[in-house]
């Protein structure tokens, strides 16, 4: 059950026997990080526990706005839901695409949402003080766990064995910080523990960057061990599946310098063999919407099923809450609606008591999918009063409703009934829920992706071989019940296709447009795109985000990005 996986992941970075769940994410902000300001008083009498706590931090950044319920924020000056880790990063990278459309002029949004933002965008500026952030809370660890003797402490011979694993895992949590930093801003920031507490990062070139991620990467990979991490941690498949996306990219992030297709093959095939079972054998979950409902645990490392989610985020209505995550990507996508609407949802449906009815697709993406596909079966349409255009940018129903992360729970055998809709219905009768947050955990990478991400570096590389990429492709289709490909399907704009279909709202798809030349320019156009409801052309300088404003007044030593200024 959700509850014993997450006393689990909290009793192994929380102190053992002294915090409750409910309290062990508030505590964690009572946290010294200079050794110059503490004493051995300072971390009690359970220096190991503190430890712990502090590590647990690492992860509650990624997991949560603030320390104190989803009303809080660890950074001041910024909405606790719209400068939430992962939702931060979704405005960046699903809002300027073709595959979500946001309907309320918030400020800054609507600038991302048509493509035409500035240096002061303060969701740009949220998205940046959040990622380092998180990067500066994993520093401090490791500049902590790696000079206790500054503080006179010393620790168990089997604790130590603790440290170097936790050690490992604040790596890799940095690592997919500095990964988005890369991938968003280009030529970034950077520091590690090896900074004094305090001194100002240095800009590394987008190369630089790449080539220490790179680095860094493949020696987590080397050291992490095989063996399935705790339900809520990361693992061996979810460092490497980084990786391997990173590779992916490698053309972009070096300006044509590097070919990653050879090495984002090879460290898909590590992944792939370490995996079977669930559909086919293929490691894959039985049905596509179990991965985003409300008991998706089972799908998550250490969650005691096939763990196709190779790195996600847990999640849960009672004691993990937040305005970001899968409540963010729940309760934005859907209305409720009465008897005089022209069109019809019921937040209930889903497993909600909350509803915010303000992001929908855009026709561009609809248009991708075909009826026959699992993966937009709960999606509403005409027959529920939406249109698939987006006429009036403001209007919800102008567009199809996106209900993909839900709230409802898969039933204990499986069972699924499409007749009342695609939702679960173990008894006969839909079981009741509304909740006011999600307890769907949220995936960063999926071994669905690492089968595409085999194919595309096969059609645009020739890395692999064909027979296992047209295989991997069509155990992804299969699941979602449309055509197999043959050999001819095996093209850029197929594949491109297939991963937005399959990863929609995953965190993926600027990255994919732009790898494939389709974000900026006029190679492809969809609605609102710069700002025209038809689409239109924008400049090819956007493939990046500006350092924003706020950092250079803060830094002034750093470069903008070209595109956005003189400096």
């Amino acid at each position: 059950m959700k509850s014993s996986h997450i006393s689990r992941f909290f009793s192994v970075l929380c102190v053992a026997g002294t915090l409750s769940m409910s309290s062990c994410i508030g505590d964690l902000d009572r946290m010294p990080i200079d050794p110059n300001e503490n004493t051995t008083s300072s971390f009690g009498d359970d220096p190991e526990g503190y430890i712990s706590q502090i590590m647990a931090k690492c992860y509650s950044g990624m997991a949560v706005s603030g320390q104190d319920g989803a009303g809080s924020s660890d950074i001041s000056g910024l909405d606790n839901g719209t400068g939430f880790y992962s939702r931060a990063i979704y405005m960046l990278n699903e809002f300027p695409t073709d595959e979500t459309l946001w309907i309320w002029a918030d400020a800054g949004v609507i600038d991302l949402v048509t493509n035409t933002w500035g240096t002061n965008n303060a969701n740009i500026f949220g998205t940046y003080s959040r990622l380092y952030t998180h990067i500066s809370t994993c520093n401090d660890f490791l500049r902590l766990v790696n000079n206790l003797g500054d503080y006179g402490l010393s620790v168990s011979a089997d604790f130590q064995a603790t440290i170097d694993q936790y050690k490992l895992e604040a790596r890799a949590l940095r690592a997919m910080s500095y990964y988005w930093a890369l991938d968003l801003f280009g030529n970034a920031s950077f520091t590690d523990e090896t900074f004094s507490a305090g001194t100002n990062p240095v800009q590394y070139t987008r190369r630089e960057l790449y080539d220490w991620l790179a680095a860094e990467l493949e020696e987590l990979v080397a050291a992490f061990p095989d063996s399935t991490p705790i339900y809520g941690r990361v693992g061996k498949d979810g460092v490497e599946a980084l990786l391997a996306r990173l590779y992916l990219n490698a053309g972009v992030y070096t300006d044509g310098a590097v070919d990653g297709y050879s090495l984002c093959s090879q460290h898909c095939a590590n992944i792939i063999s370490r995996h079977s079972g669930g559909y086919q054998g293929s490691g894959l979950a039985e049905h596509y919407l179990y991965l985003f409902c409300g008991n998706n645990e089972e799908y998550m490392p250490g969650g005691g099923g096939v763990n196709e989610i190779l790195w996600g985020i847990p999640y849960d209505s009672e004691y993990i809450q937040s305005y970001g995550g899968t409540s963010f990507l729940s309760l934005a996508a859907f209305a409720q609606t009465d008897d005089e609407s022209d069109y019809h949802m019921d937040m209930t449906d889903y497993g909600f008591n909350v509803q915010w009815a303000c992001m929908h697709a855009r026709k561009e993406f609809s248009d991708k999918f075909t009826d026959d596909d699992i993966r937009w079966s709960m999606w509403c349409k005409e027959d529920n009063g939406f249109i698939r255009e987006n006429t009036v940018l403001s209007e919800f129903n102008n567009g199809y409703a996106v209900v993909k992360f839900t709230n409802l729970l898969k039933g204990t055998n499986g069972e699924w009934s499409a007749e009342n809709g695609g939702i679960w219905d173990p008894s006969g009768t839909i079981t009741a829920r509304a909740e006011a947050f999600s307890d769907s955990d949220l995936p960063l990478i999926r071994l669905a992706d690492v089968y595409l991400m085999y194919a595309e570096a096969f059609i645009m590389g020739g890395a692999g071989n064909q027979s296992d990429a047209l295989r991997y492709v069509n155990y992804v289709r299969g699941r979602a019940g449309v055509a197999q490909w043959q050999a001819a399907d095996l093209t850029a704009d197929n594949i491109l296709d297939e991963r937005c279909r399959e990863l929609y709202w995953e965190l993926t798809r600027r990255s994919d447009l732009i790898r494939h030349n389709k974000f900026t320019g006029d190679n492809y156009l969809w609605s609102w795109k710069g700002y025209v409801a038809g689409g239109a052309s924008i400049d090819s300088y956007r493939n990046l985000y500006p350092i924003p404003d706020d950092a250079i007044a803060a830094q002034p030593e750093l470069q903008q990005n070209p595109g956005y200024g003189s400096r």
